[in-house]
């Protein structure tokens, strides 16, 4: 029973773990697996790990997993041979706590996984289902609040495309008319400033060149 946020009471119960052997005859609730590393184990121990098809090695007299081996699959049960082997090793691959299985607020009882869901999932899912909605009623012809706004967007692009093609006149029209009628003038003037700062350029060139030679005219008279 709290009046904490939900979200945080469930994080702080899921925290609190504590690791566990597989015993032999449980179901495995997470799939594991031996990674490669030199164990404490003599050569005597050799054949244990052949029965379990785990390469090995000696190397400084103790044995040596060659290589990562999957042991165990969620939903199997633990075998003897896999529940020896991974007490002899000193890995501990379950964990127990408390699984919250229900929450109980204000009068309903939903998952925990409920306390997931994220404002912003919330709106995609409802942008998703007016899109569906504006969708369905514009192909059925039936106008709804989510596809007026389309339907007036459809209407006004085909009065734009009409009035291109006439003589009738609007504000909202003027532009396109105007580009229909003269595309160039619409042109990007960059080029055109490239060219002037160009021009710009080359008479200042020619102003440093004439000064170099005035310098040099000087230089010999001196």
């Amino acid at each position: 029973m709290t009046n904490g946020d939900l979200k945080e009471i469930r994080e702080l119960i899921e925290s609190f773990k504590v690791p566990a052997m597989a015993r032999a005859g449980a179901i495995s609730p997470c799939n594991v697996s031996v990674p490669a590393q030199t164990t404490t184990l003599g050569p005597e121990k050799t054949s244990f790990f052949q029965a379990l098809s785990i390469p090995t090695k000696i190397t400084r007299g103790m044995i040596e997993i060659t290589a990562n081996v999957p042991l165990l699959e969620e939903g199997l049960k633990v075998g003897q041979s896999e529940s020896t082997l991974l007490a002899m090793l000193g890995i501990k691959p379950f964990q127990y706590g408390f699984d919250i299985l229900n929450i109980y607020d204000s009068g309903s009882v939903f998952a925990p996984a409920i306390l997931d869901i994220t404002p912003e999932d919330i709106r995609s899912k409802f942008v998703a289902g007016v899109a569906n909605v504006a969708a369905v009623s514009l192909n059925i012809g039936y106008p709804t609040i989510a596809s007026v706004p389309h339907s007036i967007a459809n209407g006004f692009r085909n009065i734009m495309a009409i009035a291109a093609a006439t003589d009738i006149e609007f504000e909202q029209v003027a532009t396109l008319k105007a580009y229909l009628a003269d595309p160039s003038a619409f042109v990007c003037a960059a080029p055109v400033e490239e060219a002037a700062a160009e021009e710009e350029a080359a008479p200042a060139a020619v102003e440093s060149e004439e000064e170099s030679d005035d310098d040099m005219g000087f230089d010999m008279f001196g």
